[in-house]
């Protein structure tokens, strides 16, 4: 079969969510498929350097990524009806490419990754023959706006925020259900993801595909680990991780330290917002930045921290943890999606003060930590291989084919 995926960033090096997913579902498709890669290239990104994607993909191409100023995003948001995030990758230049390669070639499945790409389903409707059209939707974006509303009004600091978000919860309300109702399938990440675009479209084709883990790369870390008590990784320049590590590092972490004054905590990932610079106040933080492998930090902490009060999907830095076999402290949107029993595979924790207790309780019994470890790393490699996930979503290219 001959599928094009469109992808928001170029998926190497796979680094965090997005890339990671696209890498994994490319690497196992080109299995059994002919794969090819329409994609943007971001500016701090080699335009010559695809690594594996080389081998994967029968061709790929390129487009930089569109330069957006705060006056052309206002203007859009003030003047359209459409969400923020669909203008983000707005590029005519991708637009007239997609358009050759779909002249040019005749594709069974054109995969859209993320809610990005959705602006260009228009020219890939225009497709003769029209192929597959699959919307693989990373989140479940209206509920994540009305959550980061929820959870931004409670601070008259964020009351701008909260107000952006409140006009973008509603816009992607309208702006996700016509996608897809548009689309031939679309895949959601987790089951509460499904509930939430069934909930504004309740007669569209829906599968769940959740993140996956590619086992044997943290089964079998051998490296050096690097120490710190507790972690949280994630690309820090992504909201719901801004406020993640925030609110632990503000409301809980401090509680961690009236009883274990020394505790150290790292927040691991690329682009930090300038609004965590407040949290280098506290000297048990540090804040990384890029680094080059995210599994020597998880491996050398004694616990995972998950923090998340804003988000959707399956999380693939529980997943990451899981698989080392970490014993895992999450708020419930945090774990949200996964199979899991509070207290059997992580613990869980809501409340500032009950995270802080759930905390300093692993912090000081190891077999506790060990207990749940091993349960989270037989839940990973029971559910979330690569191997086992991508059939799923290969069943919905044969269905149509043969429909």
């Amino acid at each position: 079969m001959r599928i094009l995926l469109l992808t928001p960033q170029r998926p190497y090096p796979p680094h965090q969510g997005t890339t990671l997913r696209n890498f994994n579902l490319i690497k196992e498709l080109t299995k059994r498929h002919s794969v090819c890669l329409l994609t943007f290239l971001e500016a701090d990104q080699n335009s010559t350097d695809h690594g594996p994607l080389l081998d994967y993909c029968q061709w790929i191409d390129t487009i930089p990524t569109p330069p957006r100023p705060t006056q052309l995003r206002l203007r859009q948001m003030l003047t359209t009806q459409r969400p923020d995030m669909s203008w983000r990758l707005w590029s005519p230049a991708f637009a007239e490419r997609l358009a050759q390669r779909l002249k040019e070639n005749r594709f069974d499945v054109v995969e859209m990754e993320g809610i990005e790409m959705t602006p260009y389903l228009s020219v890939i409707e225009a497709a003769q023959p029209r192929p597959l059209i699959v919307y693989d939707a990373h989140n479940a974006e209206w509920i994540l706006q009305k959550r980061a509303f929820l959870a931004d009004i409670k601070t008259p600091a964020r009351w701008v925020a909260a107000l952006y978000s409140w006009i973008q919860w509603h816009r992607l309300y309208r702006y996700e259900a016509d996608v897809m109702k548009r689309v031939d399938h679309t895949i959601a990440m987790s089951y509460p993801d499904k509930a939430a675009l069934h909930e504004i479209t309740p007669d569209v084709s829906i599968t769940v595909v959740p993140n996956g883990v590619d086992l044997d790369v943290y089964r079998h870390f051998r490296g050096t680990p690097i120490h710190y008590d507790l972690i949280f990784t994630g690309k820090m320049d992504f909201r719901p991780n801004v406020d993640a590590a925030l609110w632990f590092g503000q409301h809980v972490l401090p509680l961690i330290q009236t009883a274990r004054p020394k505790t150290t905590f790292a927040i691991v990932g690329q682009r930090p917002h300038p609004r965590l610079e407040v949290l280098r106040d506290n000297p048990g933080i540090t804040i990384t930045g890029y680094v080059d492998d995210i599994r020597p930090y998880i491996a050398g902490a004694t616990v995972y921290v998950a923090p998340l009060r804003v988000g959707g999907g399956t999380r693939l830095k529980i997943m990451e943890a899981m698989a080392m076999g970490k014993a895992i402290v999450s708020t419930s949107v945090g774990a949200e999606g996964f199979p899991v029993v509070n207290g059997q595979e992580l613990i869980l924790a809501d409340d500032p003060a009950m995270f802080a207790q759930a905390v300093l309780r692993l912090l000081s019994t190891p077999m506790r930590r060990l207990e749940l470890g091993r349960a989270g790393r037989d839940l990973a490699h029971a559910n979330y291989g690569w191997e086992s996930l991508v059939p799923r979503l290969e069943r919905i290219y044969y269905e149509f084919q043969n429909s």
